[in-house]
């Protein structure tokens, strides 16, 4: 039976990723600041561990039946666009702490394999209607924010240490990842979900606010496309950094209309001044699709899986006034 450690379980996508683990079989401790919001984790055990702190990380892949055999780092200070640029002292403080305490415990333990979470957002700014771009376009490096550019160190801090102490390096940068028992509340939620919210939350034929005006481009992934590109990626050989996308890329008043159809509502929307981001993404994929993965989930089919849980938040967060 392997034995992975999985960082940020806590959190999203890390969740996620320790149920598709224990269905292929591994033996999963979880580690991170707080326990799964929305439902009880799969993991064979919880530890509840800060891993900004040094001595955390040794304790997060020191197991009581040997060294692990892969370990999976998603722990990190984020969120949507709103915090992203509004804590970016948080960010880069926070998650270059975890990133250099978890890279480093691993490597002095012996870990053989290690996955390392980073973002789109290395990427610079692109134009509407740009040739997809490759890994290799995030130099010479300008990101948009400055999660992007903690990002784009961790990964060479990673691949640095990789080399050193030969421990096999895996490294996904991810698109917008949405789905059930995500954030959708509070200010770190992505734009699916706050749209999913914001829908939820007014009539048939109500208005929403959207930051700018609405026409800048994303991709949207759903989270079981996210974890099984994960599980794809950390069994293969790439070495590198990887994207991980839904290749369907879409503008954010096309998501809301996608929303809305999934709520069965006529929405109108209103824009106004907000973080926005950059005005395009569009990437390429065939690293990924290299070891057999595809994008399995189109945006129409994750909101329609997706909108009915936020909604569920919503009329839940209702009655609880």
């Amino acid at each position: 039976m392997k034995k992975a450690v999985v960082c940020g379980a806590g959190g999203f996508i890390a969740h996620h990723l320790v149920k598709r683990l224990k269905d292929e079989g591994y033996w999963v401790r979880a580690v991170d600041i707080k326990k799964p919001e929305f439902a009880p984790t799969a993991a064979d055990e919880f530890c509840l561990l800060d891993l900004r702190v040094e001595k955390n990380a040794a304790k997060a892949v020191s197991l009581a039946n040997g060294i692990p055999d892969e370990v999976y780092q998603l722990a990190a200070d984020m969120g949507g666009m709103g915090f992203i640029h509004t804590a970016e002292c948080e960010i880069m403080r926070n998650s270059a702490l975890i990133n250099i305490n978890m890279t480093q415990a691993a490597a002095l333990a012996g870990v053989k394999r290690y996955f390392f979470s980073s973002s789109v957002c290395v990427y610079r700014d692109m134009a509407v209607g740009e040739p997809e771009m490759s890994e290799d376009g995030a130099y010479p490096a300008m990101p948009d924010n400055e999660y992007g550019w903690e990002k784009l160190y961790a990964e060479r801090f990673a691949m640095a240490f990789g080399r050193k102490y030969e421990m096999a390096v895996r490294i996904a940068r991810f698109q917008n990842c949405y789905g059930p028992e995500g954030t959708w509340i509070g200010g770190r939620e992505k734009a699916p979900a706050a749209m999913c919210r914001k829908v939820a939350a007014v009539p048939d034929g109500g208005t929403i606010e959207v930051w700018g005006d609405g026409s800048a481009v994303r991709s949207y992934t759903y989270i079981d496309d996210m974890v099984d590109g994960i599980y794809r990626l950390m069994q293969s050989d790439l070495e590198g950094a990887v994207n991980i996308g839904c290749p369907e890329y879409v503008t954010v008043d096309e998501l809301v209309a996608e929303v809305a159809k999934a709520a069965g509502k006529k929405i109108r929307i209103k824009h106004v001044k907000g973080p926005v981001g950059v005005h395009s993404r569009n990437f390429s994929n065939k690293r990924i699709y290299s070891v057999g993965w595809r994008s399995r989930f189109p945006l129409k089919k994750g909101v329609a899986l997706t909108y009915p849980w936020v909604e569920a938040q919503v009329k839940k967060s209702a009655k609880s006034r």
